[in-house]
């Protein structure tokens, strides 16, 4: 449940950080939003690494899989960020909802989880609630942007099984470390060239940036830390029900029945899921 709660709280963050990668992706290069998503998250995840006390920690890791994290991760957001500046947010949820399913999938030989029948159940269901709220539109899927997002989806999937190996041997704290400081090394080389001079009205939007995409790191590791990566990876699809608040809260739109019906479908498998999780832990005795 730790775990499961992990994954609803870092998925709402990440909606909101869409949001404003989607506003930012408009102006600037999607490497240098990338690149941008990291600066700014750095100095809050420095401070949490003190707080935590684990700063002397820092160079005990298993360098190869934190490397390894690293270009995926620079990989992903800039693949994102330019597929937002180039399809509806709606588009490219539908498409990165594969990302489940990879995961799932990843889980069996990698991790060598047992995947239980029910958590196939919980996938399927999901991505079909997906479908039917979210109805894309199926040119989108042979565009640009649409391969963009699915590339960035299974980049997505290996750095999420590749941060579960880590927690073997690594404490959370190094991996969002690691993660945000190789990203912003890493998008930062690479967007320096074609760096656009930040405007002075985006300064909010930046602050926004880093404590969103800080927070989400942080609950998005807990999540694969403590919870099997097959448990975990379904409720990937809240993040329809945070739109839909998002929607209502921001710009005032309201979800057509197609979309209720969807996220009705979601929720229902997601509820299964949490009351079957709950009834495998066992019972200690006081």
């Amino acid at each position: 449940m730790r775990s499961i709660v992990a994954m609803v709280v870092a998925v709402g963050f990440f909606s909101l950080m869409d949001a404003v990668l989607k506003t930012l992706g408009s102006t600037y290069p999607a490497m240098q939003v990338a690149a941008l998503r990291g600066v700014t998250a750095l100095p809050l995840v420095c401070v949490y690494v003190f707080w935590r006390g684990e700063a002397r920690t820092l160079l005990q890791v298993r360098w190869s899989l934190h490397l390894l994290r690293g270009v995926f991760s620079v990989g992903m957001l800039s693949l994102f960020t330019y597929a937002l500046s180039e399809l509806p947010l709606t588009d490219a949820y539908a498409v990165f909802f594969v990302a489940p399913l990879l995961i799932t999938m990843l889980s069996i030989p990698v991790l060598k989880e047992k995947v239980l029948p029910l958590h196939w159940v919980a996938i399927a269901v999901g991505f079909a609630g997906v479908l039917i709220a979210m109805r894309p539109d199926g040119a989108a899927f042979f565009s640009l942007g649409a391969m963009a997002v699915l590339a960035a989806a299974c980049m997505y999937a290996m750095s999420a099984v590749a941060a579960r190996v880590l927690s073997r041997t690594d404490s959370s704290v190094q991996v969002v470390f690691w993660t945000t400081a190789m990203l912003t090394i890493g998008a930062g080389a690479l967007a320096l060239p074609m760096w656009v001079a930040i405007r002075p009205e985006h300064w909010l939007l930046l602050a926004a940036l880093g404590g969103t995409g800080f927070l989400g790191g942080v609950a998005i590791t807990e999540a694969f830390q403590t919870g099997k990566a097959s448990a975990v990876a379904p409720f990937e699809y809240t993040a329809l029900a945070w739109g839909m608040g998002l929607d209502w809260a921001i710009w005032r739109t309201l979800p057509d029945h197609y979309t209720l019906v969807g996220a009705a479908i979601i929720v229902a498998s997601g509820v299964y899921l949490i009351r079957h999780e709950r009834a495998q832990e066992p019972v200690i005795a006081p």
